[in-house]
């Protein structure tokens, strides 16, 4: 728990966190040990994709079942809330006991938006490294036209085979790069909240977010495509960011205005880029109006790898604009360095000095 001692009067928090945590080599073999020790058993339900389901969803069936435990695949081709509703389904006929997410973001999300709709466990089992949901207590699900932020339980455990992440695209470990470096603009816009605005803040929640972002910063030479131990130092950020947040109890130690900008590109852009890569651009920029160090981010997502313009982005710089001027209307409450909006000029001037325009 964090507890505060203010004026006297006691405060203290709850926190879920995870309480198991394996990351390495082949560990997918390690998750039906991973149950026993949970002491979960029964049967699971485990949602995965059609490719997933081949690389990682079969091999954890059967280590599943090899400690007794009885397993259906749900194989999942959005993160919609009818895919949500039909998972629901699908596990109460079948009488789940727990539910585990393997594979990708849209995987994890409605894994874990359903085991908290049933009030099940849920175990995440990711297969890529592209951003820090792996760990995080909200879900990214889509309805209406629009996606949505929902809350959602975070994962009892989490197994991160760091073989299997290693061999997945280069460009989903980058992205995951680019959302963990924006941990530095989110908490600048925490503190900023805190300041002007009253809201609740963890220094040492903050402190855990801004170290996952140095981690990065400081292993930028040695994340390359292809080398394993580039996945570990992913897969560790973000799952120390997803604690940070959990700490939190928000999401502030690792949201700001770079996610309301990538939020609105998500809405304006018609081929929207990865999340990290957005909010590493966007991080560039956010960065500049803290007038912090928005170079060091910039250089450090070239070495990795990762777009820093527009371009690199493949979406038009019009709506590269078009969601800055927009971007604070995302989540209105939540209190950032964008505050009630910048001009379409302003915009214009950003983008230029932070080389976006490339």
């Amino acid at each position: 728990m964090d507890f505060f001692d203010i004026a006297g009067e006691h405060k203290s928090k709850w926190m879920q966190l995870p309480r198991i945590v394996v990351i390495g080599h082949r560990k997918i073999r390690d998750v039906g040990e991973v149950c026993r020790g949970l002491g979960l058993s029964g049967s699971a339900l485990i949602v995965s994709g059609p490719k997933t389901s081949k690389i990682a969803g079969n091999a954890v069936s059967d280590t599943l079942r090899e400690c007794g435990i009885e397993t259906r695949i749900k194989i999942i081709a959005d993160a919609s809330m009818e895919e949500v509703k039909r998972t629901e389904k699908l596990a109460g006929e079948m009488g789940a006991n727990f539910l585990l997410g393997v594979g990708g973001g849209k995987c994890i999300d409605i894994a874990k938006a359903t085991s908290f709709a049933l009030g099940m466990p849920f175990i995440s089992v990711p297969t890529a490294a592209s951003h820090d949901g792996i760990t995080s207590s909200r879900a990214s699900i889509s309805g209406g036209g629009n996606t949505t932020s929902v809350e959602a339980h975070v994962p009892i455990a989490v197994v991160a085979d760091t073989e299997l992440i290693s061999k997945a695209p280069y460009r989903l470990l980058a992205s995951g790069c680019g959302d963990l470096i924006s941990n530095y603009t989110a908490v600048k816009d925490w503190q900023l909240a805190y300041r002007l605005k009253n809201i609740e803040y963890s220094s040492y929640a903050a402190a855990l977010s801004q170290m996952t972002a140095q981690m990065i910063i400081e292993s930028a030479d040695t994340i390359k495509e292809g080398l394993e131990e580039s996945a570990w130092i992913v897969a560790k950020g973000l799952v120390s960011s997803g604690v940070a947040m959990s700490i939190a109890g928000s999401s502030f130690p690792a949201s700001g205005s770079e996610h309301k900008f990538s939020h609105a590109l998500d809405k304006i852009a018609p081929k929207p880029a990865l999340h990290g890569e957005e909010c590493g651009v966007g991080a560039i920029m956010m960065m500049y109006l803290h007038r912090g160090d928005w170079n060091l981010i910039r250089d450090t997502l070239k070495k990795i790898g990762t777009p820093v313009c527009a371009s690199e982005l493949g979406i038009e710089i019009e709506y590269i604009i078009e969601a800055l001027v927009h971007a604070h209307e995302i989540y209105p409450e939540r209190y950032s360095i964008l505050g009630n909006g910048i001009t379409r000029k302003a915009a214009k001037n950003l983008v230029k000095i932070t080389k976006i325009d490339e």
